[in-house]
């Protein structure tokens, strides 16, 4: 059989993971168990779910089920106190047996509102010997260690007490509906040591309130002298006597109940007060019934008939016999009509439910069953034909159907609100992942603080960066390879090399600032200065060009050849435009890195020889001299070649190899003023070694005997400076056929104006 629950008893137990162990710990549990993160109060679930966390929660906290249970049925209690039942269970009953007694009746209450609850039965034993048996039925298999845990709260809470229970036997009966599981627990309750009441007052005062109350009593006694007897011969100073101790709270402990030698009503008058009650014997004849009761079931009429012949027992889940109704005298019981014994007229209709009282009378070895029909709403009431007129006027039946009606509206609005709560989580669930995606291409952008800031509707302001180290890339005969194929085969061939390219600035740390059409340009020590800038550049620098082998053209199916630049000087950048607002870099650092790339060679890395000085010193490196050559704008530079890194290997510059990246000496230094002094220094260094070769350019020109091969791999230092070194683009005409207008002349100022 399968059993199902209602989302109460998962929502208590996710609610303790959370307060007990923490978010974390109950969004991995959910994941192991492999349930849903939320759950509706009113909405059924498969039994499974409950077990499956269980049986999670041991394996992650490392502790037996009977643990993780008792805690649970600590938690549960407290948990339905917080829910709204602490008023109901309260007023369950006077004492922790009387409590346990009743909660039958309080999961058939309860069962108005959930109607598919499955819950367990108990019952109380008194053994002769003054022990006190708990007995526990329960269609779910392993869970009766909550038990415990429920029966210690409420008495610690309620009743002052503590309670030992141990399991005395543990059994599987056969019901009508199959396996029970049944346990025996043998309850000790120990009442605690009740704490000393705090004196008011001075003992004068104590004495006063003593002497006034005996003086009360004396006058009561005086003015009931003369009283007549009551019918039981009772003293006026008796009914005194039972004033007096109603006010201590001990009426309970001296009332003795009066039964009449005869019962003063006829059996039509019996009948016809409880119109639904049934009296059989112990062989389950019925001797007679209610008048109404009669009227949904004619087979009743019938002398000699047995209960079982048209009742079946619905609650507790017990075998229809005499022995096992007494074991579950204390229990509520519900009873349903056999269809096939009603009537032919109303076999159609829905079958009739009681819910009632069983009670055992020792004199006449009979058993009457006091009940009223099982309804939960208007609805049910006319389904089964009946109207409120049918039941009992002092039936307090006819008030519970009209406000479990509106009861039943309430849960139904309960039920959207929490529907419409779920949806609003969901949406904005998945508004935050929008909102991240959001955030993860701002920030693809502009760098992050910058970012942040134009979010936040703040002014970004312009910054000074007194060293940093630009690099440019081109891809050679980019003009050719354009004219030649088609634009989604570019497309895709640039976005094969810049993807390997982007996942390189996050391995080695550097800012990618633009790109535009097959031009890359990325900057070290922006917008976070840092020392390590010009090694951060010159390793990416290396690991593009790996990485550009990766990628073949379209015309050739060879790899493609890049041009990289490299220059360190000083900087200004800000963020410009309103609409797609980008974040640009200014100055004549700019110029000579793109003058770096555009006077380059084919799968090499150029290095100005500011950069150079700066990588010399690190000692990591192995550059070659390039010479001597004249620079569009510049004069005559004295420029290099980087060749590679002499400490990482190409899969450690590429970040191939699991933990061992790059790694630098430092990840980000707030700019000091030693390091803007040298950082000076170094752009004073530039402007002079510039000035020399405008000085030199008229005096000594130099003119190229060969041009470069594309396909040559390795060059030595003593053939570079004869290399040809005429812009890529030589004649103006062929500016019109670059779509995105790049060349030496124009290239810096294209980044620096892109918006």
């Amino acid at each position: 059989m399968q059993v199902t629950e209602y989302g109460f008893i998962n929502t208590c137990l996710k609610s303790l993971v959370i307060e007990r162990f923490g978010e974390e710990t109950w969004e991995k549990l959910r994941l192991m168990a492999g349930v849903q993160e939320t759950f509706m109060t009113y909405e059924i679930y498969d039994d499974l779910i409950t077990l499956r966390l269980v049986q999670e929660a041991c394996k992650m906290l490392d502790v037996s089920s009977e643990v993780v249970l008792k805690l649970f049925g600590e938690y549960f209690f407290s948990f339905c106190k917080m829910s709204g039942y602490d008023t109901m269970l309260r007023t369950l009953g006077g004492n922790l047996l009387e409590f346990i007694e009743n909660l039958d009746a309080l999961h058939s209450y309860l069962a108005l509102s959930y109607e598919a609850m499955n819950a367990p039965s108990f019952r109380v034993e008194r053994m002769d010997d003054g022990r006190i048996l708990l007995h526990y039925y329960s269609d779910r298999k392993g869970l009766y260690h909550i038990v415990p845990g429920i029966i210690e709260a409420v008495a610690k809470d309620f009743f002052d007490s503590e309670v030992t229970m141990t399991i005395l036997n543990q059994s599987e009966e056969d019901e009508r509906t199959g396996k029970k599981e049944h346990v025996v627990f043998h309850m000790v309750q120990k009442e605690k040591v009740a704490k000393r009441k705090a004196q008011i007052g001075s003992e004068e005062e104590i004495q006063t309130e003593k002497e006034n109350k005996e003086e009360t009593i004396k006058r009561m006694k005086a003015r009931y002298a003369n009283m007549q007897l009551c019918p039981r011969k009772r003293s006026p100073w008796e009914i005194v006597r039972s004033i007096v101790m109603l006010g201590q709270g001990n009426l309970r402990q001296s009332f003795t109940p009066s039964y009449p030698k005869r019962l003063w009503i006829d059996e039509q008058a019996f009948c016809n007060a409880f119109p639904f009650h049934i009296v059989f014997d112990q062989n389950l004849v019925v001797k007679h019934t209610g008048v109404n009761i009669q009227k949904f079931v004619p087979g009743l009429q019938t002398s000699g008939i047995r209960l079982d012949e048209y009742f079946t027992i619905v609650h507790p889940e017990v075998t229809c016999n005499i022995q096992s109704i007494k074991k579950f005298i204390n229990s509520q019981f519900v009873l349903k009509t056999r269809r096939e014994m009603l009537p032919e007229i109303q076999q159609n209709q829905v079958t009739l439910k009681l819910r009632g009282q069983m009670m055992w009378m020792e004199s006449l070895n009979c058993m009457i069953y006091l009940c009223s029909p099982k309804l939960r709403s208007l609805q049910e009431l006319e389904e089964r034909g009946l109207h409120l007129a049918d039941i009992a006027q002092h039936d307090t039946t006819r008030d519970l159907i009209l406000l479990n009606q509106q009861r039943l509206a309430e849960i139904e609005l309960s039920n959207q609100l929490e529907r419409k709560k779920e949806e609003l989580r969901i949406l904005s669930r998945h508004l935050e992942i929008e909102k991240q995606k959001s955030e993860k291409l701002l920030y693809a952008m502009l760098p992050t603080h910058v970012a942040n800031q134009l979010k936040e509707g703040k002014r970004v302001e312009a910054g000074e960066f007194k060293v940093c180290t630009i690099l440019f890339s081109d891809v050679v005969t980019f003009t050719n390879i354009c004219a030649a194929c088609e634009p989604i085969q570019i497309v895709n061939m640039l976005n094969a090399m810049y993807s390997r390219f982007d996942r390189l600035t996050n391995i080695h740390t550097v800012y990618k600032v633009e790109t535009i059409g097959d031009a890359y340009m990325v900057v070290g020590g922006v917008p976070i200065p840092t020392e390590t800038h010009a090694e951060r550049v010159a390793n990416f620098a290396l690991g593009m060009r790996i990485a550009a082998r990766e990628v073949t053209s379209p015309i050739t199916g060879q790899p493609i050849q890049i041009r990289v630049g490299l220059h360190t000087g000083p900087v200004l950048a800000g963020v410009v435009g309103d609409k797609m607002p980008r974040y640009c870099l200014f100055g004549d650092t700019v110029n000579t890195a793109s003058r770096m790339e555009s006077h380059g060679v084919p799968d090499h890395i150029h290095v100005s020889p500011i950069t150079y000085s700066v990588l010399k010193d690190k000692g990591i490196f192995e550059i070659a001299e390039r010479g001597e050559i004249e620079v569009k704008g510049k004069g005559l530079m004295r420029t290099y070649f980087l060749l590679k890194n002499l400490q990482k290997s190409d899969e450690q510059i590429m970040g191939l190899v699991d933990g061992e990246t790059c790694v630098y000496q430092e990840d980000t230094e707030v700019v000091t003023d030693d390091s803007k002094e040298e950082s000076h220094e170094d752009a004073n260094y530039v402007q002079k070694e510039d000035k020399k070769m405008e000085e030199k350019v008229e005096s000594e020109k130099s003119h190229a005997s060969s041009s470069l091969q594309s396909g040559s791999s390795q060059i030595s230092p003593d053939h570079l400076i004869q290399f040809d070194v005429t812009p890529a683009y030589d004649i103006p005409t062929d500016f019109k056929h670059l779509h995105n207008g790049l060349h030496s002349d124009s290239i810096n100022t294209k980044f620096c104006s892109i918006l």
